[in-house]
């Protein structure tokens, strides 16, 4: 399930560190917090979706990744992109 093309550019656009940015960890982790979002709802409706859930752990596991290595690097934009996505951690 792939996001629509005008939402992508929405994220990007709030996102981006600079005029020319598409690929950030702050980008990056954005747009895999909206797709792994959509599969939670999906998933509300079909319960018994193991292949999608399974690519959902991948997503939510590569988010984790990003996010620790925004915070070994700086941890300012570690906190700020936590709490500008509602995130735990």
């Amino acid at each position: 399930m792939p996001l629509h093309t005008e939402r992508k550019q929405e994220i990007v656009a709030k996102f981006k560190t600079h005029e020319k940015d598409t690929g950030s960890s702050e980008v990056q982790i954005a747009l895999l917090s909206e797709r792994i979002s959509s599969l939670t709802e999906h998933f509300k409706t079909h319960q018994k979706d193991h292949h999608s859930r399974r690519g959902l752990l991948k997503l939510v596991s590569k988010r984790r990744h990003l996010l620790d290595y925004v915070k070994r690097c700086d941890v300012e934009r570690y906190r700020g992109i936590i709490k500008v996505l509602g995130l735990r951690k």
